[in-house]
């Protein structure tokens, strides 16, 4: 699958997550998946929440249209992103179209 794929309703987002970063950043994409650093540790759901709120805000979407799909327990997770399209998000998130598969 390529980092970002139109699904019915929205767009899935690959991701790898890197938690206990000194600053939360778009580290951009490596492979078929986008790279995120937070500020979170990995520690009951605090790199997931923080993870979903960084990417709600940096997409300017609210937080309830991006859930976790699956990876919820790893820092490989796909995301669902609700009434978006893989364009927007792209832009959104300054992915380039030759990145985005």
């Amino acid at each position: 699958m390529a980092v970002l794929r139109a699904v019915d309703g929205g767009v899935l987002l690959r991701l790898r997550v890197q938690p206990r970063s000194r600053a939360e950043r778009l580290e951009g994409v490596q492979g078929e998946q986008l790279r995120v650093r937070l500020t979170a540790p990995p520690v009951d759901g605090a790199a997931n929440a923080a993870c979903l709120a960084f990417l709600a805000k940096t997409l300017g979407v609210s937080r309830s249209r991006v859930q976790i799909r699956t990876g919820a327990k790893g820092r490989d997770k796909v995301l669902y992103i609700a009434d978006l399209t893989p364009e927007q998000v792209a832009l959104a998130l300054g992915i380039a179209e030759d990145e985005t598969g």
